[in-house]
């Protein structure tokens, strides 16, 4: 994990190198603000998927989630419910749907790829069928930017990134929960047999990643004057693979948030990078997934290592 950590920090301080010689305009602060504040929510939803794949899950539904709650904020909003009880009322709907794919994994059993991909499909689809692809529009001045104009907007976008994270590590590294985290995802039956509440603990990851993708959504939905139906395509790759390339295994037990902020700072950086540097933009995601592919390999090599 560490093996990988370092090799993605030489890859990105590489990266950076080349854009302070070629592109020295991407360190404006504008210009690195921007990359902070539109990727803050896809950082948020990482975090939660860190703690689910450490246990030993996976969710591929987050990006359908992610939808659903930001046409459900733009909705409230419009309706005239006050921002901090749509904020509420956000993130209650998206602990809803993770508790939905925790039943499913936990109660009857479905492997969680299985049961969230088929989560995926049903809430985009239910939410293509409810807006019929419409955006919600006409939203109330004081929801663009939670009321407070685009400087102080971002700043507390930011702001309240920062103070999720920041609790997420302390709870991951210091409560009981945090630590049957790592133990659930490393050795399952060990873990139970030593008294750990399992399924409980795999029951309140999902439903911690839920909370915090229907917080991200409203994070995102605020900076725009419009709610798209079609937000968070592909926010499921992204977080998933800011999460692997920052050293979390993918088979559970090991990780850290740290190294997820890592894997997200670079994935944050490939395409406004490739911009300035003037590269035809379709190599994103081709660069994305030679990344990944790349921190897998080690991973494994690595692991192979260890064990001879």
């Amino acid at each position: 994990m560490k093996s990988r950590a370092i090799a993605i920090g030489i890859f990105w301080a590489a990266l950076l190198a080349v854009l302070a010689w070629r592109a020295p305009g991407f360190f404006e602060f504008a210009n690195l603000r921007d990359i902070a504040v539109t990727n803050a929510p896809a950082l948020i939803v990482a975090m939660g998927m860190t703690v689910v794949i450490i246990a030993g899950q996976i969710d591929v539904s987050v990006g359908s989630q992610f939808a659903v709650a930001s046409v459900l904020a733009g909705t409230l909003a419009k309706a005239g419910v006050p921002l901090p009880l749509t904020a509420l009322l956000t993130a209650f709907a998206g602990m809803l749907f993770g508790c939905l794919n925790g039943a499913l994994v936990t109660a009857l059993g479905v492997p969680s790829i299985v049961a969230t991909l088929a989560a995926m499909a049903f809430w985009r689809e239910l939410l293509r069928w409810y807006t019929q692809g419409a955006w919600v529009q006409g939203l109330p001045a004081g929801f663009q930017w939670m009321g407070l104009g685009q400087a102080q907007g971002e700043f507390a976008i930011l702001t309240a990134t920062v103070l999720l994270f920041a609790a997420l590590v302390r709870a991951m590294r210091n409560l009981q929960a945090g630590r049957a985290v790592y133990a659930i995802g490393s050795q399952r039956e060990s873990a139970r047999l030593a008294g750990i509440p399992v399924n409980g603990i795999s029951f309140g990851v999902f439903m911690l990643l839920g909370a915090l993708t229907g917080l991200a959504a409203l994070l995102d939905s605020v900076r725009f004057s419009e709610v798209q139906s079609s937000a968070g395509a592909g926010l499921e790759l992204k977080a998933i693979s800011a999460v692997v390339i920052g050293g979390t295994s993918i088979t559970g037990g090991k990780g850290n948030l740290w190294g997820t902020l890592l894997g997200a700072s670079v994935l944050a950086v490939i395409a406004p990078a490739l911009t300035f540097l003037g590269i035809n933009a379709f190599w994103e995601k081709a660069i994305q997934g030679g990344i990944i592919l790349g921190a897998i390999v080690l991973e494994r090599v690595t692991s192979q290592r260890r064990s001879k």
